[in-house]
């Protein structure tokens, strides 16, 4: 799981990877599972976030899981954002920001992903 999610740095800033790229619905819901133990040690409103999603499947208890991390994190995360969200079922991201009520603007790469969480 190590390679999966893990602290990396971008233009001095540490930013927390989440690589779901190519991830079985159940591989998703595992990593997520972790990620509070990655974001909930670090000062409130200080984590960037990176998820890459490329190529990942998804079912109802991954989406779930998703959900209910992204509520639980959401005092320690600064910034989030989004890579890969073409594989994201209909309507998922709606929900996911409405259930979270944050924001996960969505690029197209991890470069202008990773350009937008360390400017600021």
């Amino acid at each position: 799981m190590i390679d999966r999610i893990r602290f990396i740095t971008h233009q001095g800033k540490q930013i927390l990877l989440i690589d779901l790229s190519n991830c079985s619905p159940d591989k998703v819901d595992r990593i997520f599972r972790t990620v509070p133990d990655f974001v909930t040690t670090r000062p409130l409103g200080s984590v960037l976030i990176l998820s890459d999603f490329t190529g990942a499947s998804f079912d109802a208890e991954a989406i779930r899981v998703m959900q209910q991390t992204a509520v639980f994190d959401k005092p320690h995360v600064k910034k989030s954002a989004f890579v890969g969200t073409e594989s994201f079922p209909q309507g998922f991201f709606e929900n996911l920001r409405g259930y979270s009520r944050r924001e996960f603007p969505a690029f197209k790469t991890r470069d202008e992903a990773l350009a937008w969480l360390a400017k600021d």
